[in-house]
């Protein structure tokens, strides 16, 4: 590691701690040198070995998958927490390492039609159908059906598709990811790089917001990143969401999806080519009455349990009551009893890596001479799996009031591939935490990168996401892809292919092979940029061009 920059000394040295003079005593510089020492002697004492020995004790059978509600899930707890109060970390919520987040289970009964005009679609074959709504039966009938553009508003880009029409009790179809993806020379939005605007999470909000009985995304492949596949499988069967205090009433009716191959029946019907309204769609904000009607009934059984974030402090030495928030999700999917041969999902690399590179954080956090002037928080959260429900329980029921943390930094599936070179910033661009970040890995001999696919949206897709929709800056950047050396090249190359082929399989277990040294050195870096903005003047700001920033 490169020699810390003065401005770090300092910030931990007794003369500006104690607001003295602008030329600090002997007795002043030499405890801002012991600082500084012993911030270097716990940078490298991040150890390896224990969080080898974490991921292997997390994704082993005896955790039969971490999936929540299990005795998975006890087994998870009672190891987190043992090991944050070994570090020194105190419980974090009212006297607690928990926090209770009560969750829905909702399934739809996938024997229903959806009809458009005289068009009739089978469930999962050319359409997805779901409600948030926490009763059995929800009808849709002859709801008048209007196109409207990518449903977006969004004031700081200056485009409201919804200015255009009221759409109060219709449903609405609107196109999949934003306008700067199909257009990026264009200027509008962040060109190819998607913004929240572009999540199929965001259409339904915002048509909830604006009163809309139902809300359909027309899937294409490329623009949502992932084939229509992943729609039918993915949303249909059990669906978890937060039970609700209103029941899920302040949600749109229905939830859905339909192809391209759906759509282009649909527009026709209506006289129309979808490709032409794809395209007027882009030159602004559009909204265009079908003169059809829309109608579907969709039937629920509804299950409800309790799983359970884990929340440790270490309070600050200054400003205990502001604090810098780390993530990780401890859970995963569990076994699956049905299937011949192996049946435990053990997730090793997703999120067994995240949530042991946090332990040995808390270490070394905890092991600081002096603790840094903010507190720092571990908050390791369930149900990421199921749609960053442990994180979006938490951001909604703070147990740190948001207006007191400073900034979350987010840890999930890590670099099991050798150390690199670079750092990938997923959503490179959102805010302040990424001077932190390029200060931290400069100090590494190493360089900030954009992750590899901006288009896909992977900034909206773990739980650093629930505190950016709250205007908490949130930082997830991980090892890039630019290995160190030829020998780590090649064993990146033969390994790359088994980590990919193992998400969300059985085949993501821990590997005696692994070379974790890419974690280590991420772990280091983020502890650092941790202890840097704990120690801070200022809060990290997001910047002026992020749709997070108002």
């Amino acid at each position: 590691m490169k020699n810390l920059t003065t401005a770090k000394a300092l910030a931990l040295g007794a003369c500006i701690a104690l607001g003295a003079c602008s030329e600090p005593s002997q007795i002043d510089e030499a405890q801002s040198q012991d600082a500084k020492e012993n911030f270097k002697e716990v940078y490298t004492s991040i150890s390896t070995q224990r969080i080898t020995n974490d991921i292997k004790t997390l994704a082993s059978d005896e955790f039969e998958g971490r999936l929540p509600t299990t005795e998975g899930e006890k087994k998870t707890l009672e190891f987190l927490t043992t090991e944050l109060s070994e570090a020194g970390f105190m419980p974090g919520n009212d006297g607690s390492f928990l926090q209770a987040v009560d969750l829905v289970q909702i399934t739809a009964n996938d024997d229903m039609t959806l009809r458009m005009g005289s068009n009739e679609f089978a469930y999962k074959e050319n359409m997805v159908v779901g409600s948030k709504r926490e009763v059995d039966t929800i009808d849709l009938s002859d709801s008048e059906v209007v196109f409207l553009g990518y449903g977006v508003n969004a004031p700081e880009y200056d485009w409201n598709d919804y200015s255009q029409v009221d759409v109060k009790g219709k449903t609405v179809i609107v196109l999949v990811n934003d306008p700067g993806y199909a257009a990026p020379d264009s200027g509008k939005f962040q060109g190819s790089t998607m913004t929240y605007y572009g999540r199929w999470s965001y259409k339904y909000e915002e048509a909830s917001r604006q009163g809309a009985d139902a809300v359909f995304i027309v899937h294409e492949t490329a623009p949502a990143s992932y084939g229509w596949s992943v729609v039918a499988n993915s949303w249909s069967g059990p669906q978890y969401g937060l039970l609700s205090p209103d029941q899920g009433e302040s949600r749109v009716k229905i939830e859905g999806w339909l192809s391209r191959e759906a759509a282009l029946a649909v527009f026709a019907e209506a006289g129309l080519d979808f490709d032409a309204e794809k395209q007027k769609a882009l030159e602004g904000p559009y909204a265009k009455a079908l003169d059809l009607t829309a109608s579907v009934t969709v039937k629920n059984s509804i299950e409800t349990s309790k799983s359970y974030n884990v929340f440790a402090t270490l309070p600050g030495s200054e400003r205990p009551d502001e604090h810098i928030i780390y993530t990780a999700h401890w859970d995963h999917l569990g076994k699956d009893e049905s299937k011949d041969g192996d049946q435990i999902y053990n997730g090793a690399h997703d999120n067994a890596t995240g949530t042991a590179a946090i332990l040995e954080m808390a270490r070394a956090f905890a092991s600081l001479e002096t603790p840094p002037k903010r507190s720092i928080s571990m908050l390791i959260v369930t149900a990421e799996e199921q749609g960053l429900l442990g994180s979006k329980y938490y951001a909604e029921n703070p147990v740190i009031a948001l207006d007191k943390t400073v900034a979350n930094i987010n840890m999930d599936a890590m670099n099991v591939l050798g150390k690199t070179r670079d750092v990938s910033v997923v959503g490179m661009g959102k805010s302040e935490l990424e001077n932190y970040l390029r200060e931290a890995a400069a100090n590494q001999g190493r360089v900030l990168t954009q992750e590899d696919r901006p288009e896909a949206g992977y900034y909206y897709r773990s739980d650093h996401f629930s505190f950016a929709t709250l205007g908490v800056p949130a930082l997830y950047a991980k090892g890039g892809n630019q290995p160190i050396d030829d020998e780590t090249a090649q064993y990146r190359k033969r390994m790359n292919v088994i980590v990919t082929g193992c998400y969300h399989q059985v085949c993501d277990q821990y590997r005696d092979n692994w070379d974790l040294g890419g974690i280590t050195e991420d772990t280091q870096l983020l502890f650092e940029v941790g202890f840097d903005v704990a120690n801070a003047d200022s809060w990290p700001a997001w910047n002026p061009s992020s749709e997070f920033q108002r």
